[in-house]
């Protein structure tokens, strides 16, 4: 089987049987194209199903030369288990050729905060007097308030607003759906938007139910979140490089300060496992020290 129809299978797979958001099958594909570029600078030209282990951990080798840290070396080596897993099913291959693969080891770097006096100045700095400016307070409100990631802000839709029970309904990776809290500051800030600001816009046809449009009545783009919270961060001259993620990680991090329980924040978060969540117990050592001395008998 040549490459482009195994990739095309692959990605047929990745959308029906694993119900993969297009982001998630896009990266997928990326990682297969970089095995199927290596394939073919061989010698002897590689075919998806002729691959060995051998090959393999010489395409390790190659990306690392390439200048490929660690972590994105364990994301490639992940999608490449993916397509010999779906190539095994399919018995287009007898072997899995990556099921001795290791992946390279990789530290777990602890994600960047800011603190809750930060974020405020960030939300203030906001010109609400701006035709968009009571959008991006309700983003950045949602963001922090909610735990977000940009994707799901994006995709956010008014039918699964509940501001009346304080709970939006969330689409996450693997099309999950989640109940998640939101608390007053975002409730109010969207409610202004969406009674306000929002019902003047005109909207384009079969965008009606986003919640976050732009002035000509599309839903936002993820870069343009992005871009925001960049013009915000000079505004106030905030050194750090920050992202919409950075939110999601303050906004678990001052959860687990405050002493939410962790399986809680696990819910809110969406994270499939609870050692996903466990990083955020590492970011405040002052925090695990204070519940130390409360908490341990000896103390």
């Amino acid at each position: 089987m040549n490459w482009p129809s195994a990739i095309k299978g692959f990605q047929a797979y990745l959308k029906l049987e694993r119900s993969l958001s297009l982001n998630s099958i896009e990266a997928y594909t990326r990682d297969i194209q970089r095995l199927y570029e290596f394939a073919e600078i061989q010698p002897t030209k590689l075919t998806a199903e002729c691959v060995t282990l051998t090959d393999l951990r010489q395409f390790i080798v190659w990306i690392n030369e390439l200048g490929m840290i660690p972590s994105s070396q364990a994301r490639i080596l992940s999608g490449i288990k993916a397509f010999y897993k779906y190539m095994l099913m399919e018995d287009l291959i007898k072997i899995d050729p990556s099921e001795l693969l290791e992946a390279p080891k990789i530290t777990r770097k602890l994600p960047d905060t800011l603190s809750y006096e930060d974020i405020n100045k960030l939300i203030n700095a906001i010109d609400l007097s701006k035709p968009d400016g009571p959008r991006n307070k309700a983003i950045m409100e949602t963001l922090y308030g909610c735990g977000l990631r940009v994707s799901e802000l994006t995709e956010l839709k008014l039918s699964n607003l509940y501001l009346e029970i304080e709970f939006i309904k969330v689409t996450g990776k693997g099309n999950k759906e989640r109940l998640v809290p939101i608390g007053g500051a975002a409730v109010k800030a969207l409610k202004i938007w969406i009674d306000e600001v929002r019902v003047h816009v005109p909207i384009k046809k079969g965008e009606e139910d986003y919640v976050f449009l732009n002035r000509r009545g599309s839903r936002l783009s993820r870069v343009y979140i992005f871009m925001l919270i960049k013009k915000l961060a000079e505004q106030v001259g905030l050194k750090k490089t920050i992202s919409p993620h950075t939110f999601r990680h303050s906004f678990a991090t001052h959860l687990v300060e405050g002493g939410a329980d962790l399986r809680a924040v696990q819910e809110m978060l969406g994270h499939e496992s609870i050692t996903t969540t466990e990083i955020y117990t590492h970011l405040d050592r002052e925090y695990l020290k204070g519940t130390i001395i409360q908490f341990h008998p000896r103390n």
